[in-house]
């Protein structure tokens, strides 16, 4: 069924007259004509009868009419919602890890709203580990995750845009404990507390193997904050990302002068998944504004 012909019909039903119908529609009234023909052998039956001068629907034109009417609008409706997509306008689903969400991630969206108040953009946040973030991101959960950096196996994107330093944490009343900083061949022998997924445990591995040592894993857990919380209670030493929560711990914290204790955060996208306007529009901002050291 042509669509031209379904407006056709519903600008004759309002005008209820053909030659200001096509006028409007800016049409010849024969092709009005022959479209409305068109439209009534397809289905069977009369849709319009005279009166007149004029045009009236028939009972079956009221019906059809209703019909007609319900769904132009709503492919209206879903024409301009994809419009709008295409202009950069909708919702960015992030992922990220839980220790941007208190000041990195709200204040890159919150800038970006106030910098383009015309976009019609709205975010969803959601945090979690990176195993799970890089699930949602191939499960096409989220647009964009933000976490430690994928295996090359995954083939995913990852642009680093945020540092975050990695600190030496033990108990205060530890031997290393009145140290300012350490090499981290020097806590090798100790009971050592490790992440218990991929991410940051990798980086901490990575950096035992680059002094030549390899940690005394005695307990693995998950979360960095519970991490810190095993320390303070004596079960062992770890490293960690330096975060507020450390000074509210019984915990001393030592700077890690060898190896390299910087850990990169990355931006990360599946370009197998054609990406909206809108996230791409938010992408290209936080890289424009380059790597952010996080405190």
């Amino acid at each position: 069924m042509n669509l031209d012909h379904l407006r056709y019909f519903v600008k004759l039903a309002e005008t209820r007259h053909y030659t200001n119908a096509a006028r409007q529609l800016c049409i010849s009234q024969p092709s009005l004509s022959h479209a409305i023909r068109q439209l009534e052998e397809e289905l069977g039956l009369p849709l319009f009868e005279k009166t007149g001068r004029n045009t009236a629907l028939t009972r079956w034109g009221e019906e059809f009419l209703s019909c007609v009417t319900g769904a132009l609008n709503t492919l209206d409706a879903g024409v301009e919602a994809m419009q709008r997509t295409a202009r950069g306008e909708g919702l960015i689903r992030l992922g990220f890890l839980r220790a941007l969400g208190t000041r990195y991630i709200p204040r890159m969206a919150a800038r970006y709203l106030a910098e383009h108040p015309d976009l019609g953009v709205r975010f969803s946040f959601h945090s979690d580990r990176t195993h799970a973030l890089l699930e949602g991101l191939s499960a096409r959960q989220y647009d964009l995750v933000f976490c430690s950096r994928p295996s090359p196996e995954q083939k995913l994107t990852a642009v680093p845009v945020i540092r975050q330093e990695l600190v030496l944490i033990v108990p205060r009343s530890h031997p290393l404990a009145g140290r300012g900083s350490v090499d981290l061949a020097q806590a090798a022998g100790y009971p050592f507390i490790a992440f218990s997924e991929p991410g940051l445990r990798e980086v901490v591995d990575g950096m035992f193997a680059a002094v030549g040592a390899a940690p005394n894993i005695t307990c693995e857990t998950e979360e960095d904050q519970v991490i810190a919380g095993l320390v303070a209670q004596g079960f062992g030493i770890s490293v960690v990302p330096r975060m507020a929560l450390l000074e509210k711990l019984e915990v001393s914290v030592l700077t890690i002068k060898n190896p390299a204790s910087l850990r990169e955060i990355y931006l990360v996208q599946d370009e197998s998944v054609w990406l909206a306007p809108a996230a791409r529009k938010f992408r290209d901002y936080l890289l424009g504004q380059g790597t952010e050291d996080l405190p």
